[in-house]
């Protein structure tokens, strides 16, 4: 069984800041890598930002989608098992739910067709 589980989202002023986690256990353990999504409002889930696995943890290879670089940061404890999504300076069209999701290697990472397990989702509400 895969095991993800999303959390730290919620309802933030826009200039706030969070931190979402994401959970691995299981068979996601042997996955190639892990990525974020997000879905807004009658919007297209989109790639965010992914990390690839190494040495049995989550620090690899970082990929960002072009239009998320510099305002994402995403990081692995391989300790936790845990892959972290964060950003600073929230504003009101960065609400939407969160997904993380975890794929094998053979294809690019900012790929949703990567992916073949993914978690519940969290909802992150930006107010302005």
């Amino acid at each position: 069984q895969v095991y993800l589980t999303e959390s730290g989202g919620g309802l933030v002023q826009a200039g706030g800041s969070l931190r979402l986690s994401c959970a691995t256990s299981g068979r996601a353990l042997l996955r190639n890598h892990v990525g974020w999504f997000r879905q807004g409002p009658d919007k297209e889930r989109e790639f965010v930002a992914a990390i690839t696995r190494t040495d049995n943890t989550w620090n690899g290879v970082i990929y960002y989608a072009e239009s998320f670089l510099g305002r994402f940061t995403i990081s692995g404890d391989s300790a936790k098992a845990t892959v972290y999504l964060t950003r600073n300076d929230l504003k009101p069209e960065d609400t939407a739910v969160y997904y993380c999701a975890v794929g094998w290697a053979g294809g690019s990472p900012t790929s949703r067709g990567q992916y073949d397990s993914w978690g519940q989702g969290t909802q992150v509400t930006v107010s302005s």
